[in-house]
């Protein structure tokens, strides 16, 4: 019983770690496309103009330095979870080895 409930337990904290990262990306896609239009709109004349206008720092620094902050995200929730998990077993196997004492 108890190790059904220990899996339960990390299952459902690989389920809230994606939803957080997947939740994150859609925040990161919709804030900087809106940010993006915001600041080509004026220079909607033809398309060099929007592709030069597109091209600057000023609109990709947020893309750039969020998207770090993103792939920093998802490499923790990918690969930090499993220590993390170890981490749980470990203290739940203790609080059950206290308790059977």
């Amino acid at each position: 019983m108890k190790d059904q409930n220990l899996n339960y337990i990390k299952a459902k904290r690989r389920v809230e770690r994606e939803k957080g990262f997947y939740t994150h990306l859609m925040i990161y896609l919709v804030v900087n496309t809106v940010l993006t239009v915001l600041k080509v709109w004026g220079d909607f004349n033809s398309w060099d103009s929007f592709v030069d206008e597109f091209l600057t720092i000023n609109v990709l620094s947020s893309w750039t330095i969020w998207g770090v902050f993103l792939i920093l995200h998802f490499l923790s929730f990918k690969f930090g979870a499993k220590w993390e998990e170890r981490k749980i077993e470990e203290y739940m196997n203790k609080e059950i080895s206290n308790d059977s004492h």
